[in-house]
């Protein structure tokens, strides 16, 4: 396999984390970005220890100065990026009469914005090495969850984005394809359980009795499907949603 260099966007922890990792391990340099740069760094080390090669780079995705930097960065240290998984997002949920127009566009600019600024900020360097692989995070909850307009509405433009970078990119050797998970145990859901009031325990109990394979989803479970997406055998699939939901979604 060919040694690529890989952008990972929210990859300090959870399924960003997750992803850096699997990438790392199937022979690629890593850098892990996020807004915790200490986090991120903490990550990119245990990358390191474990013998991959890795770097930390704090970018808020959503600013379009600092994610063209943080580009220039990867490619100075790292080389020319190759890969990019857009996994970068955050959670402000309410229903709509009570969400502010400020969690809209919070939830917006990271999971949306963040994507185009960071898929129009490698581009280049994909089209001039004629390879490329773009992948995006979508959810489930792209096709509606209660409390969630903004994150669905987020999550479903990731899909349209990456049908579109399909289309225009695909003349260039670039592939980009969206996987939506299902419930995932991580960080971000047992911040969910906490805000509803729910120990986590029946929360994750709920979720596995809901899914056909009887278990909730491991950040690892989503990293093997984005690797794929990324590997050199996935050439011919492009502009897809992969749902990784231990059941059918869409």
């Amino acid at each position: 396999m060919t040694s690529r260099t890989a952008i990972v966007t929210g990859a300090a922890r959870g399924i960003g984390a997750a992803t850096a990792r699997r990438l790392a391990a199937d022979g690629h340099a890593v850098a892990v970005l996020d807004l915790a740069e200490e986090q991120a760094a903490a990550t990119a080390a245990a990358i390191n220890a474990k013998g991959g090669k890795a770097i930390g780079v704090g970018a808020d995705v959503a600013d379009e100065a600092a994610a063209a930097a943080a580009v220039e960065r990867v490619a100075a240290e790292l080389g020319a990026p190759q890969i990019l998984v857009n996994n970068a997002g955050i959670l402000r949920d309410n229903l709509l009469f009570k969400m502010s127009a400020s969690d809209w566009d919070a939830v917006l600019g990271v999971h949306l914005r963040g994507a185009f600024l960071m898929s129009r900020a490698v581009q280049s360097s994909m089209v001039d090495a004629g390879w490329g692989r773009i992948v995006n995070l979508s959810s489930t909850s792209a096709l509606g969850n209660r409390g969630q307009a903004n994150y669905a509405a987020a999550k479903a433009g990731m899909q349209g984005l990456t049908k579109t970078l399909a289309i225009e990119l695909g003349r260039f050797g670039i592939t980009a394809n969206a996987v939506a998970p299902g419930f995932i145990e991580t960080e971000m859901t047992r911040a969910t359980a906490e805000r509803i009031g729910v120990p986590f325990e029946d929360f994750l109990a709920h979720a596995a009795k809901e899914a056909p394979v009887g278990r909730v989803g491991q950040p690892e479970d989503v990293a093997a499907a984005v690797a794929y997406f990324c590997s050199e055998d996935a050439g011919f699939v492009s502009g897809q949603v992969l749902y990784v939901a231990g059941g059918p979604k869409a």
